[in-house]
């Protein structure tokens, strides 16, 4: 029997095109820490319910599910995954998508991910060292002449955690004690050869025995134009007709969905603990295909895009996972390019801010055929927003027949209709070579 109602937790850009898609065929149901103006509309659309709460609150949760009479869940927060929210709907026999605690493991423990990289696919590990004591910290960097190793901490950091020598630190030395940061609060940390490639990502739909990889997208992770400045959660991603980026060809994709397919077979040995996304972050280098890392959900502001793609209804895709019979023919996707541009407040990834007040003309931006996705962001009154918190403000996504014109149409339905104070990336559209 298909469920009527469904339950989302989460509050970014990421679940707002989520809430877009689940309430095409499902009631809506959310707990959210504050109204994010698009899960709220949404879940308005679709006749369901919302609360103003925490959704960590297991009780909270298990009370809402229980009194609603909710049939699913859908998570893709990786703290609330790696918290086990989803262990918690398992128990109270909803449907899911999303993975266990145990599952999304491959992504709030880098050290296990690696592991599981080194048993399947040992050829694309990138030299590392998996550290736990201080002595073996100052052992690792003095085979290091100077800043050329990445620093990773063993935790979730929401895409801000990983620094690269020469960018995000400048000498062994800066290297060394942010590394030695992380050892201190994690217990653990990952030192690893720096190498030279294009950094790409893979992103999969999985029923947790099968796999539909999606467009691969183009993410723009650094605050400013150029990629300069800080690592953020991303500033803008995009996608091309073909599913394809312009530097990729199809073997580079299907050996890493080979490593992807080969992950979720290990995961799941046992018992079915990952259902949902798994991504990849891999660099195409001279010597081949390197793996970078796991996500175990979609990754904001990717999720926009490759929800924008989809032909199939994502509630066509979400029952054929939980019936296990996901595949190419039930899962299609277009042939369009997507854009996606994030809006910030000024001090972001920079420094802690106060909240923000701002205007956004939204039925202008949305009149120019562009769709709006809040992220920390709530409402004042008419088209007064406020920020939430420190991240991202909310995202401008279009699609088109060229990237050329999906890019002009964002761009055009931004200018004039967003607060002057606010921040954006004015080069979202070019590729680089970090």
């Amino acid at each position: 029997m298909i469920m009527k109602k469904c339950l989302l937790l989460g509050n970014g850009g990421r679940e707002a095109v989520l809430a877009e898609q689940i309430a095409k065929g499902f009631e809506l149901y959310a707990i959210l820490p504050y109204a994010n103006p698009s899960v709220v509309e949404q879940v308005e659309k679709s006749n369901g319910k919302y609360l103003i709460g925490d959704p960590f609150d297991k009780e909270l949760v298990k009370k809402f599910v229980q009194e609603e009479n909710i049939g699913a869940c859908v998570v893709s927060q990786d703290n609330l995954l790696q918290e086990g929210l989803i262990d918690l709907a398992k128990e109270l026999g909803m449907q899911t998508f999303g993975p266990t605690s145990q599952g999304a493991k491959v992504e709030w423990s880098k050290s296990y991910a690696l592991d599981i990289v080194e048993k399947l696919a040992p050829e694309m590990i990138i030299k590392n060292e998996s550290i736990t004591t201080l002595e073996k910290l100052e052992e690792v960097m003095e085979n290091y002449e100077d800043d050329s190793f990445v620093v990773k901490p063993e935790g979730l950091t929401g895409g801000k955690g990983v620094k690269v020598g020469g960018i995000h630190f400048k000498g062994k030395q800066e290297g060394f004690e942010y590394a030695k940061s992380c050892l201190k609060s994690d217990g653990k940390v990952i030192v690893q050869d720096k190498v030279e490639g294009r950094e790409f990502t893979v992103m999969a739909l999985t029923d947790g025995k099968n796999i539909v990889v999606t467009p691969t997208t183009f993410d723009y992770p650094y605050r400013f134009d150029e990629d300069k400045g800080p690592g953020t959660g991303g500033m803008g991603c995009l996608s091309f007709e073909n599913g394809l980026l312009p530097f990729l060809e199809q073997k580079d994709i299907e050996v890493c969905s080979k490593l992807i397919q080969d992950t979720i077979q290990y995961v799941n040995k046992d018992s079915l603990e990952f259902t949902g996304v798994i991504y990849g972050g891999f660099f195409k280098c001279k010597q081949g295909i390197k793996f970078i890392e796991f996500n175990a959900r979609f990754g904001d502001p990717e999720a926009i895009n490759v929800l924008n793609s989809l032909e199939t209804p994502f509630i066509e895709v979400m029952e054929n996972i939980w019936k296990q019979e996901l595949s190419t023919e039930n899962c299609k996707f277009k042939n369009n390019y997507t854009f996606t541009v994030y809006v910030v407040s000024p001090d972001y990834a920079i420094k802690k801010s106060e909240p923000l007040e701002f205007t956004l003309n939204t039925k202008a931006i949305l009149e120019k055929g562009a769709k709006i996705y809040f992220a920390s962001t709530k409402p004042v009154s008419g088209n007064r927003y406020m920020s939430v918190g420190t991240s991202r403000l909310f995202a401008i996504h279009t699609s088109g027949n060229t990237l050329e014109e999906a890019k002009q149409k964002a761009y055009d339905a931004m200018k004039n209709n967003i607060d002057s104070q606010l921040d954006y990336r004015k080069d979202i559209g070019e590729i680089y070579e970090h």
